[in-house]
């Protein structure tokens, strides 16, 4: 497994990281046995970035992945954790702000370390910001989290570039991540620059674009009630058949070199840049391998252009999210 460091000051890590959220959470049911078997799968891969966040599963993921590394080295691991959405019993989320104070940061650290029976975060960050809490505030808060030993770098996820700027300069940033996939592509304009003009690195989420770009999606396809896709725009009616049109160009392209359609779409990312890794959500061990195989997939010149005449930039139907979700992010300002 190669390896790309989060920009100057974040840790190094392995070129294709597990995103472990759908193993507790938004995507439909899962099992627990063949979750921990993928997690420790990915790691004898060389995988040693894991995402989580102590939201999934209101608290589930975070104790499955303390499960999964109990008998690991833990300074093989590299954890990346989000923290600040709120959740109700039902299992609903709580769309009124996110909980990132500086009291916060401290109370749901707490608590994080706990369930993942460990004494520090490698990488800590909010999950979303909000405009009643400067970033300094809750940056400044991890920064002290930093100084006793509890974390080991701060990352931020889906701000935009100004916000960006300004949580940099209260502490050194390892890392943003945000959504970045062939089909989300916003983050090129001003995010990926101004990342790179402060030596952020950027860990990329929703690189198959939630499924889509899996290769393996069904219009038939038939979706739980807690299912993230069930609001997704992109899953909806002419959407999704439009958005499938573009996965049946991209297979012809996956065709060309040898490779799936998911293995294409992940090798994309990582082509944008040595500073870019991508997340992988395998919820299995067929899928990890298949995603990981995206790591022996060289791009040349003529299939990024093959890739770019499939797929073109904005040719996405439908959100990323839905728009009541998108109006809070502070990455599309």
């Amino acid at each position: 497994m190669q390896t790309r460091t989060l920009g100057r000051t974040g840790p190094t890590v392995s070129a294709i990281g597990l995103g472990a959220m759908g193993m507790s959470d938004l995507y439909g049911p899962a099992d627990e046995t063949e979750s921990v078997a993928t997690i420790h799968a990915a790691l004898d891969a060389g995988v040693n970035l894991i995402d989580t966040a102590d939201f999934y599963g209101i608290g589930h993921n975070e104790l499955l992945i303390g499960r999964a590394l109990k008998e690991r080295s833990r300074e093989d691991v590299v954890i990346s954790v989000k923290f600040g959405a709120r959740r109700d019993p039902a299992g609903g989320f709580t769309l009124t702000g996110a909980d990132v104070g500086a009291a916060a940061v401290k109370d749901r650290l707490a608590y994080t370390l706990r369930r993942l029976g460990t004494d520090h975060i490698d990488i800590y960050r909010p999950a979303r910001v909000t405009p009643d809490i400067p970033v300094e505030e809750t940056v400044g808060a991890i920064a002290e989290m930093v100084e006793a030993g509890y974390v080991r770098h701060i990352g931020l996820s889906e701000v935009g570039a100004e916000t960006l700027r300004r949580a940099a300069a209260t502490h050194p940033i390892g890392d943003l991540q945000i959504e970045y996939s062939l089909l989300s592509r916003g983050i090129e304009e001003a995010i990926l620059p101004a990342a790179r003009e402060l030596g952020v690195g950027v860990t990329a989420y929703g690189v198959l674009s939630r499924g889509l770009l899996s290769g393996h999606w069904s219009p038939e396809r038939e979706l739980t009630t807690h299912d993230f896709r069930t609001i997704s725009p992109r899953f909806q009616g002419e959407n999704l058949e439009a958005n499938l049109r573009l996965v049946d160009a991209l297979r012809g392209v996956a065709a060309t070199v040898g490779a799936t359609v998911a293995q294409v779409a992940i090798a994309w990312v990582a082509s944008r840049g040595d500073d870019i890794v991508p997340l992988v959500g395998a919820r299995d061990r067929e899928r990890l391998a298949e995603s990981l195989g995206a790591t022996g997939v060289t791009l040349g010149a003529d299939d990024l252009a093959r890739i770019e005449e499939a797929i073109p930039d904005g040719a996405a139907s439908g959100g990323r999210y839905a728009d009541f979700l998108l109006a809070g992010m502070d990455s599309e300002k």
